[in-house]
């Protein structure tokens, strides 16, 4: 399977463009379909385990859940990140996304949702409602490649 990872740009008239930033092949066959596979394909090139502060990832995927693209939104500190919709949704709608999965980091190592997670799942839920492209999951990392699922929860 090939994972790419996708940044945006703007171009000279303002508008919002997908950038390829690298692929990198990634030895499964298999859609990433659950959260394990998922979490483990985060850990191993992106390293979400290891990271000193929250990053963000947005996993764009076609209905049958082929990876259209993974996308690094802004990150933060090492206890907070900033997750915007907006900026979500300009770059599922930009590659044509059907669905979507989020996940991020938790250096502490701890996966347990904080309230402001909870918050961003939900408000996720209803912006993937409303646009049509709907929240799967929303993947917690946290140490060697340790994991909190909303959708095996079901919180989502």
């Amino acid at each position: 399977m090939r994972i790419t990872k996708y940044d945006t740009e703007l171009q000279d008239d303002y508008r919002n463009v997908l950038v390829k930033e690298f692929s990198k092949n990634y030895p499964t066959e298999d859609k990433l379909n659950n959260p394990e596979m998922i979490s483990h394909m985060m850990c191993e090139i992106f390293r979400a385990d290891r990271k000193a502060e929250e990053h963000v990832w947005v996993i764009a995927f076609t209905k049958k859940f082929s990876l259209i693209g993974i996308f690094d939104v802004p990150h933060g500190t090492a206890s907070a990140s900033l997750i915007s919709t907006r900026e979500i949704f300009v770059r599922l709608c930009l590659c044509g996304a059907v669905q979507f999965v989020l996940v991020h980091n938790h250096p502490s190592g701890d996966t347990t949702p904080s309230v402001e997670d909870i918050k961003v799942t939900e408000r996720m839920k209803e912006a993937g409602q409303l646009m049509d492209i709907p929240c799967m999951d929303h993947i917690i990392i946290g140490k060697n490649g340790a994991y909190y699922s909303f959708t095996e929860h079901n919180i989502l």
